[in-house]
């Protein structure tokens, strides 16, 4: 049965932490593709003192409708203090 998108990030979120062992941030979109749903998340890659300078990166992570994993990359770095957002692909 498929489901929810709640449950689907729920899914994204905890098989990314798992995988990549980083913080997670803030879920930033979840859609419906071809290839399945994709989910985009925040993650702090390092921390920096003053925390302005800390790392953080967007992860997507592709999931059947079944919340199962198919595939995830990283698609970009940035500082906390950059606002300038990171191009979708």
């Amino acid at each position: 049965m498929a489901k929810s998108i709640a449950e689907l990030i729920a899914a994204a979120r905890e098989q990314i932490s798992k995988l990549t062992g980083l913080e997670l941030g803030s879920v930033l979109g979840a859609k419906k593709e071809e290839a399945g749903w994709k989910i985009s998340i925040e993650t702090i890659e390092k921390y920096s003192i003053p925390d302005q300078m800390d790392i953080l990166a967007i992860y997507d992570a592709i999931l059947d409708d079944d919340g199962n994993l198919l595939q995830f990359k990283r698609r970009g770095l940035r500082k906390r203090i950059d606002t300038e957002p990171i191009e979708e692909e």
